[in-house]
């Protein structure tokens, strides 16, 4: 009889089997994955978090998808990017968190290419790569980027920074603009794998709106009158009312203060230099939309838009560099050092900026400064390199139409760049190695998205820390303890939930709270600094 039921049980099997292939159904294909971050991008700059800036295709996925409000980098661009590619605290891979660019230990980690690549997926990168090796020897299939170990020019190659086609060493094209090429080199690889059966994760790392301000007069034009009309005072305002009203920001949350060396707009004297900053800044920020469209648009063409995950943030929040005052020289350039050596072709940098010397042109090298920094992260205190909100949150926008069924969703669930790697194992339906080519990567610190994506909550990190070019921080629940570098023994303490904007240091009134913290960062520090 047991035989018998066996008989039936395997015929019901293939019978079911067989009459769904009848049907032509196929087993759900693993998701694609699109990976989009932008570089020193403020948390308000883009449309869909309160800016004024002209972002249509980032704004689309917001509609179409979610928002998260509580999402977490590492303030400035190489540790954020170690934490991004390796699911783990960047101090753990090599990089001590408070420099702009150290080699990684891939002794002791590997990175999301390396683990999807070897789940079969076709892997990409476009940017920004700040590796002394090729992303091709760290798990990506195509590159297109400079190495970036100098700075950057929008228009032209300078020393250090070679720009590569995958091992190809490339020339650049006379009307060669970085955004744009990394744009049409996105769209490229992006069409080469949707013709392949594999399924695809595409990284495009963009430089874009970091310094300096280059950007065609053409995308500058439509932004001077905006600018130079409003100023940062009544810009940042309408940010911070639009934030309240898109329900983004709670109504009890106040304005944090700007620093002191801020004036008031009204009494700027050099309001049409200063306006042309912002402007040349909100070209660049649209050319890094402009680029997202276009990739939006080649899935649509294909029919991909419902199993492709599509991700949007920013490495860190806007960066102060670039003065309050017009000045004649600026880094590294000035009358004295006119740095002939730093672009290929020798052209010297006209230094410094100011009103007879507006950015934007190839030999300009400026930044829009600190007034337009607090602006670009309006509502939070503190700019890049800072742990304060400002310097560490990112604005994250996520499509996944076959997932995310509610479009317009807005999450306040904290995260960290350090989650993508388990969220693309989740995703991919695989494994996290424990020896990989002979390495033997440390366990994941990250924490998988994908049920935050499906509506659901999931569990939050017990604590998040920062070890900063300028400060350190932990967070535990809506708690934060953040120090100076210059004061370590004083400890400020924030509740996030009622006061996210930092107006308020409640550590007097709970010094057993900020001990515990205390205790609880160094113990985070000495584990992930441990040799």
């Amino acid at each position: 009889m047991p035989h018998l039921m066996l008989r039936v049980c395997l015929l019901l099997l293939l019978t079911f089997h067989s009459s769904h292939l009848l049907r032509g159904d196929k087993p759900a294909k693993r998701p694609n994955i699109i990976l989009v971050m932008a570089d020193d991008l403020g948390w308000s700059d883009i449309g869909c978090y309160g800016g004024e800036i002209d972002t249509p295709h980032i704004d689309s996925l917001a509609r179409d998808g979610m928002r998260f409000t509580q999402f977490y980098n590492n303030a400035i661009c190489g540790p954020t990017r170690a934490s991004l590619l390796t699911g783990l605290y960047c101090q753990q891979t090599g990089h001590r968190g408070d420099r702009w660019n150290e080699p990684k230990n891939f002794k002791v980690c590997a990175t999301f290419g390396e683990v999807l690549q070897q789940a079969g997926y076709h892997t990409m990168m476009v940017g920004k790569w700040q590796g002394r090796d090729s992303a091709l020897d760290r798990g990506f299939d195509r590159f297109y980027g400079p190495m970036c170990q100098a700075k950057i020019s929008y228009y032209h190659e300078v020393v250090q920074n070679p720009f590569y086609l995958d091992r190809q060493r490339l020339e650049l094209p006379e009307d060669f603009y970085l955004t744009d090429a990394f744009n049409e080199h996105a769209v490229q690889f992006l069409k080469e794998s949707l013709q392949n059966q594999q399924p695809f994760l595409l990284y495009v790392a963009h430089i874009a709106p970091h310094w300096p301000l280059h950007a065609r007069d053409a995308e500058i034009a439509p932004y001077r009158k905006l600018y130079e009309s409003q100023g940062w005072d009544q810009i940042r305002e309408k940010r911070f009312q639009r934030q309240r009203a898109n329900g983004l920001i709670p109504e009890e949350w106040q304005l944090a203060p700007r620093a002191s060396s801020i004036g008031n707009w009204e009494q700027e004297q050099h309001q049409r230099w200063q306006a042309e900053r912002m402007a040349v800044y909100a070209a660049q920020v649209k050319s890094i939309d402009r680029g997202l469209g276009q990739l939006l648009q080649t899935l649509k063409a294909a029919n991909a838009e419902e199993n492709t995950l599509v991700i949007f943030l920013s490495d860190n929040g806007a960066a102060p560099d670039g003065g309050l005052k017009p000045s004649q020289s600026g880094f590294g350039f000035s009358a004295k050092n006119p740095n002939r050596s730093w672009r290929r072709d020798g052209v010297l940098i006209k230094p410094g900026s100011g009103p007879d010397h507006l950015p934007g042109p190839p030999d300009t090298f400026a930044a829009y400064g600190l007034a337009w920094a607090t602006t670009s992260n309006t509502p939070f205190r503190g700019t890049k390199l800072e742990a304060y909100e400002g310097g560490i949150r990112t604005p994250l926008v996520v499509r996944w139409p076959r997932v995310i069924e509610q479009g317009g969703t807005i999450t306040g669930q904290p995260g960290h760049v350090m989650d993508f790697m388990a969220t693309f194992l989740d995703v991919a339906q695989t494994d996290y190695p424990t020896e990989f080519k002979g390495r033997h990567p440390l366990p994941v610190e990250g924490k998988s998205l994908l049920p935050v994506f499906k509506g659901e909550q999931r569990t939050a990190h017990s604590r998040l820390c920062w070890d900063l070019p300028r400060h350190q921080a932990i967070r535990e629940g809506n708690w934060k303890a953040i120090r100076s570098r210059k004061q370590p023994a004083r400890w400020q303490l924030f509740d996030l939930q009622r006061d996210g904007t930092e107006t308020t240091d409640v550590a007097d009134q709970h010094p057993e709270l900020v001990k515990s913290m205390s205790q609880n960062f160094d113990a985070w520090f000495a584990r992930v600094n441990a040799k």
